[in-house]
Order: structure tokens, then sequence, then C-alpha cells
């Protein structure tokens, strides 16, 4: 985690457009994209002053401004003439030490952004699980709930420019938790590449939330459709439609989050259930969770020994399941996640193995690797951009058990599959979280 205690504090009413500015405070707890950024318009200004915050700290170093704070000027002795050239001259860094900088930056940029995006998915998961105690005892509350967090999600998401989809380390501790976290989050992206404005984005991340909010009311290991399961058994597990409609009622939903939820185990060939309905009269947000939620039962089932990779679930999708799909989704969708998405292992055309860490989802060809390498120990391991590396690309997908071991060890490949999303960012030199 990047320190920034040394970075001076400054009043709120003395901001200005210019200004990099670091808040301190939750994710979900102000409207910006990053809680570290320049002040880029009066606008912002005014949002920042409504925070009910006194001071934050700045950065003057990635500031467009000639004005430092009071407290870090001070009355430096005037130096001899020509000793700052000499001292210049001596103190030139050498190749060998430049890299090792570029690498050390690289590396903690690297980190933080992680570490940025890990924070924001922990808070998400704390807002979720929030909502999710109130929807019996107080259903109005957990509603708004629901919306905050999808306001939420949607200020950080509906921005100008790319989003990365990027693998998260650790998945929220409970399943249902991070499968609502999951469906929401690459639901909302699909619905971004669709151009849904922001009234249907908030009825999709309201509806793909709560998609799943009836099995409350079912018994604990009816929850997740098994194989094994008599025809009672499977009836009861398909009871959580109709229990989740009936609880959505009782929170004030409106129709097209109550269609998502009546609707996401629908096929668009009418092979799905409750209601047997096809493709023509599904709503938009159901098709789209339908097709989520499919896909990340694959890649993150109950017993984990049966998950597929991303790149697995994504085929096996395409190859068996159009009929199931929107085609025109479907398609969207696999050009949004890439051949490869995140979490994906793979082999590169150099021959060394990589594990996908991130997407670009307006350019996923060229997906963010992690590769194993034997001179880099695995602490220290740099994300490569293949977008930036024209000579290099993927040759094929493995499961990771077909890893070397050396590779398996070094990449780790996730049990569980989690994403969350950040903001590309573009140019070279070091990434601003």
């Amino acid at each position: 985690m990047q320190d920034r205690s040394n970075d001076p504090l400054i009043d709120v009413s003395q901001l200005t457009v210019g200004m990099f500015i670091h808040l301190d405070l939750g994710w979900m707890s102000h409207p910006f994209p990053l809680s570290s950024f320049k002040i880029a318009s009066s606008d912002q200004l005014v949002i920042l002053r409504r925070l009910g915050l006194t001071q934050v700290r700045w950065s003057p170093a990635k500031s467009d401004l000639s004005l430092q704070p009071a407290a870090a000027q001070g009355d430096a002795p005037d130096a001899e003439p020509g000793a700052a050239e000499t001292a210049a001259a001596s103190a030139q860094p050498t190749p060998e030490e430049l890299a090792r900088e570029a690498h050390r930056r690289a590396l903690a940029a690297q980190r933080e952004a992680l570490r940025l995006c890990e924070q924001q998915y922990g808070e998400a998961a704390d807002g979720f699980r929030g909502v999710m105690e109130h929807v019996q005892s107080d259903p109005h509350e957990a509603r708004r709930g629901a919306e905050s967090l999808t306001a939420a999600l949607l200020d950080k998401m509906l921005v100008e420019g790319d989003l990365n989809m990027r693998l998260l380390n650790e998945a929220a501790g409970d399943r249902s938790t991070a499968h609502a976290l999951n469906v929401c989050i690459i639901a909302l992206l699909l619905g971004r590449a669709f151009g849904l404005n922001r009234d249907e984005m908030m009825d999709l991340g309201v509806g793909s939330l709560l998609h799943d909010v009836g099995k409350l009311e079912v018994a604990a290991r009816l929850r997740h459709r098994d194989e094994s399961f008599t025809a009672a058994e499977t009836q009861a597990y398909q009871q959580h439609v109709a229990k989740g409609v009936a609880i959505a009622q009782s929170m004030g939903l409106p129709p097209a989050p109550l269609l998502i939820i009546a609707q996401h185990h629908e096929h668009a060939d009418g092979s799905g259930f409750p209601q047997r309905i096809n493709m023509d009269r599904m709503s938009t947000g159901a098709r789209i969770v339908a097709l989520v939620n499919r896909f990340d039962g694959l890649c993150n089932p109950l017993i984990t020994s049966k998950a597929m990779t991303p790149h697995e679930a994504l085929s096996l999708m395409f190859a068996q399941g159009r009929n199931r799909f929107d085609a025109t989704m479907l398609n969207a969708f696999i050009r949004m996640m890439g051949v490869y998405p995140p979490g994906s292992t793979v082999q590169l055309t150099d021959d060394r193995y990589a594990l996908v860490v991130s997407v670009n989802s307006a350019r996923p060809l060229k997906p963010r690797v992690m590769v194993h390498d034997i001179k880099v120990v695995k602490e220290e391991a740099l994300i490569l951009n293949l977008e930036e590396m024209p000579d290099l690309g993927i040759r094929r997908s493995l499961k990771p058990q077909f890893l070397p071991r050396a590779s398996l060890d070094y990449l780790s490949p996730r049990a569980r599959i989690a994403y969350f999303f950040d903001a590309v960012i573009t140019g070279p030199g070091e990434l601003v979280t």
C-alpha cells in the first residue's frame, strides 16, 4: 500500500483545478472513479466541497501548479553558483539503476492498483451483506441499500474511457456474496457495452444483485442445483425464483428488476424455468443476467473440482449453449471478456506460462498477464500488457492442473474467480490510482 502520510494537508476551501489530491474516504463515500486524482474542473471542486471534509491530502509533485503549501516551503540557504549543476552531474543514475527504479515504480503501481480494487470490492461485499441482512426484517431498507450500492458502482463505471476487468486475489468470504457481486459487475459491464442509459443500468444492477434473493427461503442444502437432486428436490430448488419475486415485491422493486429476478433462469429457446418462455418474452436485463449467471456458475460451482476456467466456460457456452442465449448478447459478451478472460491460465507464444489478470473490456484480445519468469521472484512478478508487445501473444489455454508444478506454484490460479473493475490508465509512467 502506498504511504501518503507525508503528503501535506490543505483546506478544502483552498483547492484549485490542477491539484492532485487523495481522499481518505471509503470508495462508496464519494462519487469519483478514483480516490486519488487531479482536479480537472470547477464542477469537481463543487462536489469536493459538498463532501463535508475540511482538509484533504495533496501531492504537489503530481499537480499542475507552482504553488506549494506554506508548510512545505522553507528558507533554504542559497547554494553556491554551479553547485547544483555539479551535484546533478555526480548523481546521474546508471542505466542499471534506472531500470531498477522503473521496475520498483511499476511494481508499486501494480500493487496499489490491485489493493484499491480489492478494497472497493470488500466495501461492495459489505454493502451487499447489509442488504441481505435487512431483506426479511426491513425490506424497504434492503431496497434502499441495493439501490445505493448500485449507484456507487455506476458512479465508478459510467466514466469516459475504457475499463479493465480485473481478477482479484480473493473472492468474498461467502459464496452467495461473491456470486451476486460477480453477476452484478459483469452484467453492468455488458450493459455499459450495449449503451444502456443510467436508469436502465440502475435496474440491471439492482436486479442482478438480488437475482437469487429467493434462496433465503430455500433450505440451505437445496440452494445450489445438483445433478443428484430428486424430482422433488429440483422443484424445491426452482422455487427460489417465485420466492424471489415475492420478496422483491415486498421490497417495492420496480418492474424491470422484478423481471430480472423472475426470468434469470429462462432460456432463449424456451428450455429454462419456471415459465419456459423464449427470448422474445424475456426482458433485456433478464437476458443479460441469464447469460452472466450461467458463466459464473460454470467458473465457480459449489464443488470447486468441477470448476471450468473462464476460457473453457466461454467455449462451452458458445459451442453447446448458443440456443440458450440471445446470440447478439453472447457474441458481445465474448468480445467483452476476450477469448481468454481474467483467471485463464495460458501458454504464451514464447512457451512461458501465464495467468490472465485483467482485460481491457474494449480491446480484450491482448490482455494483461502475470508470467512465470524464473529470473524474477514471485513477489516481484510484473504484469505484462500484451497490447504493448506485438511479438508476444497467447498460444493456448490450459487447465491449471496441466501446468508444470513450478508454474502452478508461481502463478497460484484462484480456486474461485472474483472480478472487479478499474479505469484504464493510458500513457507512460506511473499508474495513478
